[in-house]
């Protein structure tokens, strides 16, 4: 055998044109550059177009601007694409100009209604998040975290991390639904992790991409880091005549919490269960809002679990643990004993505890976002790693929204990690084929995940056009 390198035709990461289709068929494109159109001033590069370009590069595994250069072989699908220095320049005005960010923002909660109805439109519907064994139809949940982003060179905004490190501190909502990032804040390393301020803004922010016709019913999770007086008076007047906003925070204990558990009776506790709705053996769970008296000084309902310490907890466990022999940890929640409007049973304590520790699973949305592009900033400059934070949430919504269209009905592929779709999808080669002034993009007929491909592509190419 032998290798030469002057095919023609061949186009590589052929995936990348049912992630450009995606957000050409939903309005997305579009709607980015009329958010980007200003009076009197007319691009050679059209910035909706750029940014798209850019989302799918990164959605592709691009980590850089440079690395955008690896559409170039796409040349005769999508144009040539833009150089890292027009990108940067179409970068910068996102992170300094927040009348563009508004106009952005507007633009994506547009789109985002359409596709919300699309989706629900779809055979398998809108995908309503399932805990303790119980689906909860008609619940939009927000997760609300922050994670570290490490910067490996000189970078502004960069500065010392509380776990001792050198970068960033972002703080992001996610929809737990279709594991879409909503907001998105770029915040300097020495970012306090329980900044009311940033996580009202976040909060707000999510609260605006979420379609008024699933804003009806709206749970919020956040771990201790939002366990503030402030947040928590603001979660707790989000409540309309029209709006209904149930949220579970961890909640740091105190001396007085320990007081108030040491006086719980032994008849109090009750098994925890599972995220599968079974009983959970070694886990137990009761209510301690009667006997804290910060549960009436904050306005909210105490819960309490408490776990058998593993060996890691060994080091960490206070005295009250380590008479009892139980580890303990609390949450505050504004659900009454109706529990969320809708859902049978979610009034039960179990239910509550197993329904916040759900939340963990926002670890996994923040993996999923660092590998679209947030592993590392690539730029030296404040406003256009801003900027690259905004495209790289546009590839999570791109892969998001291809799999929710197109492959709703594939178990395999449906929820899978962007290294799982760029196996199978994404990274496809293909050969492209002119004739009669049509173009065919011809996969192989023996390749695994072809039926998966084509009935992607036939489906969002059939998608209407947004109103």
């Amino acid at each position: 055998m032998s290798v030469q390198g002057d095919g023609k035709g061949l186009i590589g990461h052929a995936g990348a044109v049912l992630l450009r289709k995606s957000a050409d068929q939903t309005g997305l494109t579009g709607a980015l550059g009329g958010a980007f159109a200003r009076l009197g001033t007319s691009p050679v590069w059209d910035r909706g177009v750029l940014l798209i370009q850019l989302a799918v590069a990164i959605a592709l595994g691009a980590r850089s601007m440079r690395q955008i250069a690896l559409l170039s072989h796409h040349e005769h699908l999508f144009g040539a694409p833009p150089s890292d220095s027009t990108i940067r320049r179409a970068l910068e005005p996102i992170g300094r100009d927040e009348r563009l960010q508004r106009r952005i923002a507007r633009a994506r909660a547009r789109v985002r209604r359409h596709v919300w109805d699309l989706i629900a439109a779809t055979e398998t519907g809108f995908p309503w998040p399932r805990v303790a064994g119980k689906t909860l139809t008609g619940w939009t949940v927000i997760d609300l975290d922050a994670t570290l982003i490490t910067a490996h060179s000189d970078k502004e905004g960069a500065s010392a991390t509380f776990k001792k490190g050198w970068g960033f501190h972002p703080l992001a909502a996610w929809c737990a639904n279709t594991c879409e990032c909503l907001a998105m804040l770029l915040r300097e390393g020495s970012a306090g992790s329980n900044t009311a301020t940033d996580h009202v803004r976040v909060l707000t922010e999510a609260i605006a991409q979420i379609p008024e016709t699933f804003r009806a019913k709206i749970w919020i999770r956040l771990d201790a880091a939002g366990a503030t007086h402030n947040l928590v008076d603001h979660m707790q007047g989000l409540t309309t005549t029209r709006r209904t906003v149930r949220f579970t925070v961890g909640w740091k204990i105190t001396g007085t919490d320990e007081a108030a558990i040491a006086k719980l009776p032994a008849t109090a506790w009750q098994a925890a269960v599972r995220q599968d709705g079974e009983v959970h053996a070694h886990a137990q769970v009761a209510e301690l809002t009667h006997l804290d008296e910060r549960a009436a000084l904050w306005g909210v309902r105490l819960l309490v679990r408490r776990v058998r310490p593993s060996a890691r907890d060994a080091g960490r466990l206070t005295d009250l643990e380590k008479k009892t022999g139980w580890k303990y940890a609390i949450i505050a929640t504004n659900l009454g004993p109706r529990g969320l409007r809708g859902i049978a049973g979610s009034h039960q304590l179990a239910f509550i505890d197993a329904a916040h520790r759900d939340h963990a699973e926002v670890e996994d949305r923040v993996r999923t976002n660092k590998a679209m592009g947030l592993r590392n900033l690539p730029s030296k400059t404040w406003n256009v790693n801003v900027g690259w934070v905004l495209a790289a949430n546009l590839a999570a919504d791109l892969d998001a929204w291809t799999r929710l269209l197109g492959l709703h009905d594939d178990a395999g592929l449906a929820r899978a990690e962007p290294q799982t779709l760029r196996y199978c999808l994404w990274h496809l080669p293909a050969r492209l084929i002119s004739h009669a002034r049509r173009r065919t993009l011809k996969i192989s007929a023996t390749w695994p995940w072809k039926n998966a491909f084509l009935t992607c592509w036939q489906r969002l190419s059939t998608l209407p056009a947004p109103t």
